[in-house]
């Protein structure tokens, strides 16, 4: 009961996050149309290497569905990350996907438009009514409701499919953002205790620049970023992280 109220709490918190995303679900496909196509045909694998990017390649860090889940920490990820982390993907992709979105959101202070939440709420709901259709063309034993049924089932994977090709090509765009690929500076890696976790308080500022309106020019980094609180350079220390780690 306490770990679902912490798991409220966290998506109350979201709402409050000040910074959006560099791109919106509606505008992902334009942005980066190669790597939506990438992702919709090989999300597992398009998943592993978000993940493992959005910890700056370091596997240290890992921890199961970004310890989000009741499984979190309880898998041996520490043993083998790797491998926990290709399980995960496979296995549990929803929920790798949603575990990546959190984690960029809770370490950049990203809250998610109402466009997004719209579309991701439909996915959700067409596939509630499709697996209702085919429960009641169970019941029923209806021709026609089995043939709506399989519609409404086929309907409801295409957008999952989708939809979570076009999440993980915002979010290989945010992270775009974040390591300079956008010809901005790139960020530090941040502390091991700023990764995100559900029993941390509210992220400490980051240093993200507040985001203007899609399609209008960023602020330069000279115009009071990063934020007070964000690592300044120097940090991390020497050698980390690895050369090359993108």
């Amino acid at each position: 009961m306490a770990m679902q109220q912490q798991h409220l709490d966290k998506m109350q918190l979201r709402q409050n996050y000040r910074n959006l995303w560099h791109t919106d679900l509606m505008r992902t496909i334009q942005a980066d149309t190669s790597y939506c196509c990438f992702a919709l045909w090989c999300g597992p694998c398009v998943s592993y290497l978000l993940r493992k990017r959005a910890l700056y390649n370091d596997m240290s860090r890992y921890v199961c569905c970004a310890g989000y889940m009741p499984c979190s920490g309880r898998c041996g990820e520490s043993k083998c990350p790797e491998f926990c982390l290709c399980t995960e993907v496979f296995l549990c992709f929803g929920n790798s996907v949603a575990s990546t979105r959190f984690l960029l959101q809770d370490e950049f202070n990203i809250q998610t438009t109402q466009c997004d939440n719209c579309i991701i709420g439909f996915m959700f709901c067409l596939q509630q009514i499709a697996c209702i259709f085919s429960i009641v063309a169970l019941i029923v034993g209806s021709e026609e409701i089995q043939e709506a049924s399989q519609l409404l089932s086929c309907l409801a994977d295409m957008v999952y499919c989708s939809v979570c090709a076009c999440m993980q090509t915002q979010h290989k765009i945010e992270m775009d953002k974040r390591d300079g690929v956008f010809g901005t500076q790139a960020m530090a890696v941040p502390p091991a205790q700023y990764m995100s976790r559900i029993d941390q308080p509210i992220p400490p500022s980051v240093g993200y620049p507040p985001q203007p309106a899609y399609g209008q020019p960023y602020a330069p980094q000279s115009q009071g970023y990063p934020a007070p609180g964000y690592p300044q350079p120097g940090y991390p220390q020497p050698g980390y992280p690895p050369t090359g780690y993108r």
